[in-house]
């Protein structure tokens, strides 16, 4: 009897925790998710020091990603971590607004835009 009330206990607590790995498991999509955030934390440090008067629309973004993914565990860590990446790489590089921060904004916004659409294209239902 013992026997038998370990094994429904062992299948109990493997089919109770199925749901939690499954959230674990990184999306096929999760790479484009890490590079998008990087591009919004560096735009958030970018249009900070350009002037753009946006003040928190980039982290806002970011906010609304994280919202509508819902990521848990290490997914939601990552994504945060590479946000948190972005801007500070240019808060290391820039102090002020120049030409070449100007290129970085053109370019990480053409970038975001593209891997939005592309993501929306592909995953959207």
């Amino acid at each position: 009897m013992s026997t038998r009330f370990l094994a429904i206990f062992a299948l109990i607590l493997a089919c109770a925790s199925a749901p939690t790995r499954a959230q674990d498991v990184a999306a096929p999509f999760d790479a484009d998710l890490q590079r998008l955030a990087e591009i919004l934390g560096g735009l958030h440090y970018l249009r900070g020091i350009c002037g753009s008067n946006e003040g928190n629309k980039w982290r806002s973004e970011m906010q609304a990603l994280i919202d509508a993914e819902t990521p848990s565990g290490d997914r939601r860590t990552r994504m945060i971590a590479g946000f948190n990446r972005g801007y500070n790489g240019f808060q290391q590089t820039y102090r002020s607004c120049t030409p070449a921060a100007t290129v970085a904004i053109r370019r990480y916004i053409e970038e975001g835009s593209k891997i939005s659409r592309d993501l929306t294209a592909r995953y959207a239902n």
